[in-house]
């Protein structure tokens, strides 16, 4: 038995966080983050902000520190070597990306994006006025495979591709050529791709990341690249996300323009990241090892309780995405578990026109839990 294994429903319940607070008497495993608590260098710096009583701005030398460790970060585990002064800050990925529409691209322009796609892509679409373009994913037997053609398309001038990588809510880990398949498009469109890497810690052996803005000089010129530690060390309350401005021009006008979105960056945050990308490594190896027997728990599970679902086990991420339109459920999946099998999940449609009669459900649960909630989810639809 794993030492994960023995954190109880009670023990979660019990801290009062909008994971296991938001379904009172339900299982939490709809919003993305883990029930693992952190890593002791974590808490080690938050201790260390109250000791330096680091409740005012942020030094400038606390922020260097951080965009050294974001590409040594990126360097020891892809290989990708950038100077550290084209490492801005922000909130979180989200105000990074609508920082990235404002300032960056025109804004007559669309956004272009792979669904099922993460859902607040579409809130920022709304909030920047801008027109959001749905390119569905193709299913092809065990693997997904974006749909070039259509992305084609869909791209012109000065438009946004959003690339997830690893893919939220699918766990898709793109490949090499998969990456360049995309470059050759973008490029062809004189378009912008703005990568989401937040993710890509957490991926699960043979597959392996490979930082886009990293393959080429023209990868390199058209992309916006934002990370966080905020999944892979389970930290997104402490808001510290970092955007890699590979190209000069979006460095010279983020500049200009970008302070008031880089400044919004937290201390706690900044140095919990700094922390964890330099001194997180084992307690990263441990967990992404727990999640990888969760996920093969999960197959084994669905196999059993819910054999008419369609799955495609993640490559990289916590999050499964569960096609149940054979058991003839396709409208509000997530009141009818909350409701019946008394688990939280995120209901398909949130992510897309395509998601209609599917879930997210996050696996980054105890194994005990994840168990029960899996027996929940099938008793609930099989009656």
């Amino acid at each position: 038995m794993h030492q994960l294994d023995s954190i109880t429903e009670s023990s979660l319940v019990a801290k009062g966080g909008r994971k296991w607070s938001s379904f009172p008497g339900s299982l939490g495993a709809f919003i993305a983050e883990m029930d693992f608590g952190v890593a002791p260098v974590v808490r080690d710096a938050l201790r260390e902000l109250d000791e330096r009583d680091l409740y005012g701005y942020a030094p400038y030398g606390t922020v260097a520190d951080l965009r050294q460790a974001t590409a040594d970060f990126y360097a020891d585990c892809y290989g990708w070597q950038f100077p550290s002064e084209t490492v801005e800050l922000a909130s979180d990925v989200l105000a990074g990306f609508i920082g990235v529409l404002q300032f960056l691209t025109p804004a007559d322009t669309p956004i272009v994006l792979p669904t099922p796609a993460y859902m607040p892509f579409f809130d920022v679409a709304r909030v920047v006025g801008r027109e959001l373009i749905q390119v569905p994913m193709k299913r092809q037997e065990d693997v997904w495979a974006l749909d070039l053609d259509a992305i084609d398309a869909a791209l012109t001038p000065g438009a946004v591709f959003v690339l997830c990588n690893p893919h939220n809510p699918i766990g898709k880990v793109y490949t090499e050529q998969e990456l360049l398949s995309i470059a050759e498009v973008v490029d062809r469109n004189r378009a912008r791709v703005f990568s989401d890497e937040i993710h890509a810690p957490l991926v699960y052996s043979p597959a392996r990341h490979r930082p886009y803005a990293s393959l080429t000089d023209v990868t390199a010129s058209h992309t916006v690249t934002a990370t966080a530690a905020s999944k892979a060390f389970n930290i997104p309350g402490l808001k510290c996300a970092q955007l890699i401005l590979t190209n000069d021009d979006d460095r010279a006008v983020w500049k200009r323009m970008g302070g008031f979105v880089s400044g919004a960056a937290s201390n706690p945050g900044i140095l919990a990241t700094t922390a964890a990308y330099t001194k997180g490594g084992d307690w990263l190896a441990e967990i992404t090892d727990y999640l990888r027997g969760n996920r093969e728990l999960l197959s084994d599970l669905i196999a059993d309780h819910l054999p008419r679902a369609s799955y495609i086990a993640p490559e990289g991420t916590y999050l499964a995405w569960l096609d149940l339109r054979g058991y003839g459920i396709e409208s509000d999946l997530a009141g009818h578990f909350t409701a019946h099998a008394k688990v939280a999940i995120t209901e398909g449609r949130l992510c897309g026109e395509v998601g209609q009669g599917h879930i997210r459900l996050n696996f980054a649960l105890p194994r005990p839990l994840l168990k029960q909630a899996v027996e929940r989810i099938g008793a609930a639809v099989a009656s």
